[in-house]
């Protein structure tokens, strides 16, 4: 890992910090893409199910079948979401690691110079 002083670090942590706030704004949009979709979905399936003539069994599945580009809809918002949430979590880890980095060259710089002393 390269050397870093106080003032990298503290711009380093003030740009994850900005990421992370941005990444709330990404996370809100994905999970309401999501929830959407997942809507939008719930309410073609019940249009299927309701307009297939037959028993209850086969409406279930005729309803699966015209629904297919719906639910994939909401899967890829779904998959969407999870990406966003993963990016903030690692974000949110990065900063823990940066302000670890932080106190580590904060205590050095306390320490440097306090040698043998002679």
């Amino acid at each position: 890992m390269p050397e870093h002083n106080p003032v990298q670090i503290e711009q380093s942590i003030r740009e994850c910090a900005n990421r992370i706030a941005k990444g709330v704004t990404v996370c809100a949009n994905a999970y309401s893409a999501y929830l959407a979709a997942d809507h939008e979905y719930d309410q073609a399936f019940a249009r299927a199910y309701l307009a297939h003539e037959g028993p209850a069994h086969e409406k279930k599945y005729a309803a699966e079948l015209a629904t297919t580009e719906q639910r994939h809809k909401r899967d890829l918002a779904d998959a969407a979401y999870r990406y966003a949430d993963r990016q903030a979590r690692a974000l949110e880890a990065e900063l823990r690691a940066w302000q670890s980095v932080g106190a580590s060259v904060r205590q050095m710089y306390a320490v440097a110079g306090r040698g043998d002393g002679a």
